[in-house]
């Protein structure tokens, strides 16, 4: 019976083309994390040999000035592809290996987010754009790449008369693109896909909705499909943040506690804890009041989560890879942790014929709030 599992790898300079079998042969694991808060990386392992066409592989990506060379990991699980990585390469290490007569080529890189962050653009002029519009423009730049910009606009857009004063960029684009998300309480990250060569920069609210995965169970005899699951309360994590709201004419601050749970952050269970700390978010006063609310919800986001999950699976039990930034159903883990959680990272772990995976689980309460979880994929 053939393998369900095919692993496909793409490289090349700006467009990514399937590498030659002798570099596919020579690779003996593959590490990819996603994270829904942070960058994405991924790690190669390869059997390095005299005679082996990876010292050619090696020396032009280690001999270019810029981390350019693109990798695309590919994974078609039961004839369904998905793209797992799209990213350059940053890292290399030789281990030699005595014992054995050969040494391994270890290649590590991040997503495509590490081009935005080589060249300081300091000084460029935005005239009269919101955040939003500014974003859009840095990441036009990236279209060669494949990259799509996901941009959500700002609720209120903080617009600036060009003749009274013109924003400019802040160091890389990275991290002004990030500092603009955290000005208005938004998130940035790409996701790649769905096509090889494409990947979706995201510029918005952290959302925890939508259409969750195929439900891990535990405790379950043969319905199990995970190797370990464990989960943590810590109610003592969850803040309050207090925004305060300056009125226009009065001058006069109000304070405004922003709760755990939002429209962004709905409850993922029955019993929502009372968070335990009030944090005062004193800037907020000179923004505007959408602006101010934004960024109590997003901390508010940051700090709700009282259970987190830490596991690990089999994807050949499990049926696919399971991704972060969304949602997934538990079943037999008790009383308390059953029910949607939100999947905060995982990674991926490939070796010839195994695929395995870790994961973390966050969530915002404790017992069901659905009495039932999908099983299988829709």
């Amino acid at each position: 019976m053939a393998s369900p599992l095919y692993l496909t790898m793409l490289a090349g300079p700006v467009e990514a083309f399937p590498v030659p079998k002798p570099l596919v042969d020579a690779l003996s694991s593959v590490e990819v994390t996603e994270s829904a808060t942070g960058r994405s990386g991924f790690q190669l392992t390869f059997t390095l040999a005299d005679d082996s066409i990876l010292q050619t592989f090696f020396l032009l990506a280690a001999g270019s000035p810029l981390p350019v060379l693109r990798v695309i990991l590919l994974v078609t699980f039961a004839g369904l592809p998905q793209v797992i990585m799209d990213g350059v390469i940053l890292h290399h290490e030789v281990v030699p290996d005595a014992m054995q007569g050969s040494s391994k080529l270890v290649v590590t890189g991040e997503d495509l987010t590490a081009l935005m962050g080589l060249i300081d653009f300091s000084g460029l002029p935005y005239p009269g754009m919101s955040p939003d519009l500014r974003v859009e423009t840095i990441l036009a730049k990236y279209a060669a790449f494949g990259v799509v910009p996901a941009v959500i606009p700002v609720p209120a857009p903080d617009i600036q008369v060009p003749i009274d004063r013109t924003p400019s960029q802040k160091k890389t684009d990275l991290e002004y693109i990030q500092h603009l998300a955290d000005e208005v309480g938004y998130v940035f990250y790409l996701t790649p896909g769905p096509l090889p060569g494409m990947s979706e920069a995201y510029w918005g609210p952290q959302v925890r909705v939508g259409i969750p995965q195929p439900a891990l169970n535990v405790n379950l005899d043969s319905w199990t499909n995970v190797e370990s699951l464990h989960f943590r309360y810590q109610p003592q994590t969850s803040v309050t943040p207090l925004v305060f709201l300056q009125d226009e004419f009065s001058k006069v601050v109000i304070p405004l506690p922003i709760p755990p749970v939002t429209p962004f952050n709905p409850p993922l269970g029955v019993v929502v804890p009372l968070p335990q700390k009030v944090e005062q978010m004193t800037s907020t006063a000179k923004l505007p009041v959408a602006q101010a609310l934004m960024k109590g919800m997003a901390r508010s986001v940051q700090t709700a989560d009282v259970v987190t999950g830490e596991g690990s699976l089999d994807v050949l039990r499990y049926g696919q890879p399971l991704r972060a930034r969304s949602l997934v159903g538990v079943r037999g883990a008790g009383v308390a942790f059953d029910g949607m959680h939100f999947v905060d990272s995982a990674t991926h772990r490939l070796k010839p014929g195994e695929y395995k995976q870790s994961f973390v689980l966050k969530r915002n309460a404790l017992i069901a709030d659905t009495p039932l979880v999908p099983a299988m994929p829709y």
